[in-house]
């Protein structure tokens, strides 16, 4: 993305509208300061909670500049779980989700986060929140066999296991699971799956959960990336419907839902809703969640 795409995108993000100007001097401001300060720097985030961020991490960074980098999924899962919940977070990365999950609103929480370094990141920011007690980090890949892959590890956010003729100089060998074999004894209510392109093997790998009362909903970043190993995201479609869940987008504003179809799958940010009647209680009667001057 170029700088001029990047500083549209933060100025037009839905939490910066009328303040344009601040939230260019946010970015300006960790621009300058990320090169002034060696490792990395706490930063205070919402409900008391903080992460720690080194320049380039464009999950956590992209949170200092909007508040809220995943504004309709991180929006609904504010709204939507409680403290007595179970979060489930495939793709965790530095932790931005799980730290929503179990900092601010105080749930219980599994993280997955295959690669070392990020890994450590992720453990990082679940000490700085003192949430320790409540969480369980687990440095492994999530698919539909038990084993070992090769996967990326020099891409931030992006990192995937790596594709058959694949040549990447930093790729490691991770010990992957199945959601089925970790969470046996568990009743997850929200899960989020993150796996560039991954996600047809975590959801084969996660069947007798997907059929769990408990689970309600799932967030899934569906950009069309499955065609790199052979899947078809209509299978994903297939594989929900099948448990249940129909697709929606989330408008944190109003509280509402977007019912979509099956061509919206590919836009980016896909959330599967089963048991709506108890959704939209619990997104009624959430605390409202205040943020750069906004409250949703």
């Amino acid at each position: 993305m170029s700088l001029v795409s990047a500083l549209r995108s933060i100025a037009t993000h839905p939490l910066n509208r009328g303040g344009e100007l601040r939230s260019l001097v946010r970015f300006a401001k960790w621009q300058i300061e990320s090169r002034l300060v060696r490792g990395a720097v706490v930063h205070d985030w919402i409900g008391g909670s903080r992460f720690l961020v080194r320049t380039g991490e464009t999950g956590l960074t992209g949170n200092i500049y909007t508040g809220l980098h995943e504004f309709a999924d991180m929006g609904y899962l504010l709204h939507v779980l409680r403290d007595s919940d179970l979060f489930v977070d495939v793709g965790a990365n530095a932790g931005s989700y799980t730290i929503l999950a179990c900092a601010v609103v105080g749930a219980r929480g599994y993280a997955f986060e295959p690669v070392p370094g990020t890994y450590d990141r992720l453990v990082e920011n679940v000490l700085l929140n003192h949430v320790e007690s409540r969480v369980t980090c687990l440095k492994v890949g999530v698919g539909n066999v038990e084993g070992v892959f090769s996967f990326t590890s020099g891409k931030d956010t992006e990192n995937h296991v790596v594709i058959s003729g694949e040549k990447d100089p930093d790729a490691i060998d991770v010990r992957m699971c199945t959601l089925d074999s970790v969470l046996g004894g568990e009743s997850p209510a929200v899960a989020k799956i993150d796996v560039e392109g991954f996600e047809t093997p975590v959801l084969e790998g996660a069947q007798k959960t997907l059929n769990k009362a408990s689970l309600h909903s799932v967030i899934m970043e569906l950009n069309g990336s499955g065609s790199r190993y052979g899947y078809d995201e209509s299978r994903i479609l297939e594989m929900m419907s099948d448990h249940g869940f129909k697709a929606y987008s989330y408008a944190p504003f109003d509280r509402s839902l977007i019912k979509l179809n099956e061509k919206s799958l590919a836009s980016g940010n896909s959330l599967f809703i089963r048991d709506l009647s108890v959704v939209a209680e619990r997104l009624a009667s959430a605390p409202k969640v205040r943020i750069f001057g906004k409250e949703f």
